[in-house]
């Protein structure tokens, strides 16, 4: 709208000064036709009766208020400016200057002073050169009350424009509102994960009109999307399906590796060294191995069917228990608990609050070097309860900050400090945990200070 008046704006400046410009020259050229026709009286008339030394034609009928006429002979010039009662004799600067003039016949325009703009025309006629000029007083006069009339024009047009293009550019971008609407509802999907339906589309779809081609291929390319995603969805379910699947027919198979190889602790000292150091290999990849489908076993459950049991679950003793047990297990951290005096109650499964404790425990014990400082505290904010583990380690490095909840981020490739194995799945667990809970888990790394934070749904008031 702002554009579109401007333009007009301009098209009508430039329309006035065209306008003022003509309206001058038809002025200017009426005048010059005058000028000629005081010019031709000149010529005609004798020398006035009464003043022997005014110029002839200077007592014509017919002249304008302010003419000048100027007659010159050899060095005798003689001049009058008409007035209203008689006539005036100019001074003897403005004479000159008008006598300096090329006596060719062509009209100019000259500044005189004391008398303003003139058109002026000087002609030669036997021993004489005679000179008429005209005020251009009242052309300049008509051309500023036109400017002004003009002015004042522009301007309504101005907001006569403003007032109409408002309703008809705000009528005519409605659908791009709507489809900008539609766009921003789209953005704020969350497209990463699980099952998304794209339900909103374009309203505005006529092929007629440029809007309505945009709205079209903003459907196809919504459809296109919808598509895609499924697609994903249900290779992603696949996955999962035989992650689990997997998982649940590797339990009974590991299960007896693993109770075969403790078996042979019986009599493991009658056989070669190199035999007891390979059974005993066997007995801890086979526990390793157990442990990581277990975790497997559990997060393709907690990606289709959770199943929690939520209750009121007191978390200070829950982070006071384990940091009980991550102090037993070892590890040289010295480990603080900031815990308040009462009770802080959350809505969650108690044996998933407390893996997921212990998780973040466990990984601060794993890639933290002897001597760091570990410290869980609870607290509460309204509607929430926070639990947060932080250490004072050498912290995780940037590139990998944004991967630490994902599957199979190993640690070792960020800070390991723990010969302990580590299936990369801790983390990943926490967080698929939290979203379960419909709580988060987040955290914040710089050397020093290493931040993991858990959000649960606060456990509702009891009376």
């Amino acid at each position: 709208m702002v554009r579109v008046s401007l333009v007009v704006a301009a098209v009508l400046m430039l329309t006035t000064l065209i306008a003022l410009l003509a309206v001058r020259q038809v002025l200017v050229d009426q005048m010059d036709v005058q000028l000629h026709a005081v010019a031709a009286r000149q010529a005609r008339s004798e020398t006035p009766d009464g003043d022997q030394q005014a110029p002839r034609g200077a007592t014509e009928l017919g002249n304008p208020i302010g003419t000048i006429i100027v007659e010159q002979h050899g060095s005798f010039a003689s001049a009058r400016v008409v007035s209203e009662g008689a006539l005036v004799v100019p001074s003897g600067d403005v004479i000159a200057d008008l006598l300096n003039l090329p006596d060719d016949g062509e009209i100019r325009t000259l500044v005189l002073d004391d008398f303003g703009s003139y058109r002026v025309i000087s002609v030669t006629r036997g021993d004489g050169t005679y000179v008429a000029a005209l005020p251009l007083k009242q052309v300049n006069q008509m051309t500023m009350r036109v400017l002004l009339f003009m002015s004042a024009l522009t301007l309504v047009a101005i907001a006569v424009a403003v007032m109409v293009t408002r309703p008809l550019v705000h009528r005519s971008l409605r659908p791009l509102h709507r489809l900008a609407e539609t766009a921003h509802q789209v953005g704020q999907l969350d497209l990463r994960t699980g099952e998304v339906a794209l339900p909103m589309r374009a309203l505005d779809t006529d092929p007629g009109n440029e809007v309505g081609q945009v709205g079209r291929a903003f459907n196809q390319m919504l459809d296109n999307v919808e598509s895609a995603l499924a697609a994903r969805q249900e290779s992603e379910t696949k996955v999962r399906r035989f992650v689990a699947d997997a998982s649940h027919e590797l339990r009974n198979p590991l299960a007896s590796i693993r109770g075969y190889a403790e078996l042979t602790r019986r009599g493991r000292e009658a056989l070669p060294d190199q035999s007891q150091f390979a059974m005993q290999r066997i007995e801890s990849e086979s526990s390793r191995m157990s442990s990581l489908v277990e975790d497997l076993l559990l997060l393709a459950r907690l990606d289709s069917d959770p199943n929690l049991q939520p209750e009121p679950v007191d978390c200070v003793e829950v982070v006071l228990n384990a940091v009980s047990d991550a102090r037993a297990a070892g590890g040289g951290q010295r480990w603080q608990v900031d815990l308040p005096s009462h009770e802080v109650l959350a809505m969650a499964d108690r044996h998933r609050l407390v893996q997921v404790v212990v998780n973040l425990l466990s990984n601060a014990r794993k890639h933290t070097p002897a001597g760091t400082v570990v410290t869980a505290s609870v607290r509460s904010e309204p509607g929430w309860v926070l639990i947060e583990v932080a250490d004072t380690g050498p912290g995780i490095p940037e590139a990998v900050s944004g991967q630490v909840f994902e599957r199979f981020a190993r640690a070792d490739v960020a800070r390991a400090h723990s010969a302990e194995p580590s299936t990369g799945l801790g983390l990943a667990i926490v967080e698929a945990v939290m979203a379960a809970h419909g709580g988060t888990a987040t955290v914040s790394s710089r050397p020093g200070d290493t931040r993991f934070q858990l959000r649960f749904p606060a456990a509702p008031a009891q009376d």
